[in-house]
């Protein structure tokens, strides 16, 4: 997670949620791309957050209970490790 979005007016489906700005990430944890998202946070990440993200319109819809919001990428948890075992 790499910072919050601030709006004085956003869609009323949206209000009382935080919008945060997101940046894929490799395996190693070093930013796999330059493009930022914006994603619904529910589990209050912060800057600095290593987050999974849902970006599939059937679990946003089943996270919100309805599908009248406009959004696309939410934020459902913090990861707290990575582990990879090595198939070498």
């Amino acid at each position: 997670m790499t910072g919050n979005v601030v709006a004085t007016q956003k869609n009323s489906y949206l209000k009382g949620h935080k919008l945060l700005i997101i940046q894929k990430i490799d395996l190693e944890g070093n930013f796999a791309d330059k493009k930022d998202v914006i994603a619904l946070d529910f589990v209050d990440s912060g800057i600095g957050d290593t987050v999974l993200v849902v970006q599939e319109g059937q679990a946003v819809e089943q996270i919100l209970g309805h599908r009248k919001a406009p959004v696309h990428s939410v934020i459902v948890a913090v990861v707290d490790k990575i582990d990879i075992k090595n198939s070498t």
